[in-house]
């Protein structure tokens, strides 16, 4: 009786050390979601970093229709992922991972120069805190706006090569101003490890808006020199950010 109850005990600690090392394990899986205006195609540097250094990563392609489609679409690539994730969001895309994030396989997020909503709170709440030091949007009709392609660079993309933030700024893709006024149900940075990259130099969300939602999420924090495209101008920077998570989140 006592040998059963010593190997029935034995097994059960095997299987609880088992299962606490598979939650520790680093996340080898990278979800990477656009910001508004964008697409995916922006994070392709920081893409190739991570590949390279043997992630596998995926990029959502969020439609920009409604935060409910922009959420669902990430939850359907994150549906593909075969173990712990890292999931990374630009800008608007970090209202996306705020709510997405809950997935059970997500292990860590990582905000990039991007907005970090709390539960229920809405944006232009948030923004008005400390607000941007420009707002160059223009309403294009039928719920949609993009930014003024005339100032896109100097506002969104002063640190890319010229032609590449010309392109950026004609290849836009509208955002449904609903997206904007949809607040989260639940915020997983609550209970989630989270990572931020402050850009210094960003004018599409004041970088001490920045500073105080990463302080109070509790994210470990970086500075980046860079504007609102920073994820694309400073990609080894980023990437080195987002493999912090990716080793760290589990532990």
């Amino acid at each position: 009786m006592i040998s059963q109850l010593f190997t029935s005990f034995a097994a059960i600690s095997v299987a609880l050390c088992a299962s606490s090392a598979a939650e520790a394990a680093p996340a080898k899986n990278i979800v990477l979601v656009h910001g508004a205006y964008a697409d995916g195609s922006g994070w392709k540097a920081v893409s190739d970093i991570l590949t390279r250094d043997g992630y596998r990563v995926s990029i959502v392609q969020e439609p920009e229709t409604s935060l409910e489609d922009d959420v669902a679409a990430t939850r359907r690539i994150l549906a593909l992922q075969d173990g712990p994730t890292i999931l990374v969001g630009h800008s608007y895309g970090g209202v996306v991972i705020s709510d997405a994030g809950n997935d059970p396989k997500v292990q860590g997020l990582v905000y990039i120069a991007a907005l970090m909503p709390d539960a229920g709170e809405l944006l232009r709440t948030l923004s008005s805190r400390l607000p941007p030091a420009t707002n160059n949007v223009v309403s294009i009709g039928d719920g949609f706006q993009i930014l003024d392609p005339k100032t896109f660079a100097q506002d969104f993309a002063a640190d890319l090569p010229a032609d590449q933030a010309a392109y950026m700024a004609i290849s836009q893709v509208p955002i449904a101003i609903k997206g904007f006024a949809t607040p989260i149900a639940k915020a997983a940075w609550r209970s989630k490890p989270s990572w931020f990259a402050v850009a210094t130099e960003d004018r599409k969300i004041n970088p001490d808006l920045e500073r105080f939602m990463a302080k109070r999420a509790g994210s470990k924090t970086v500075e980046i020199k860079g504007s609102h495209a920073v994820y694309a101008s400073q990609p080894r920077a980023v990437a080195k950010l987002i493999e912090d998570a990716a080793t760290h989140s589990g532990g």
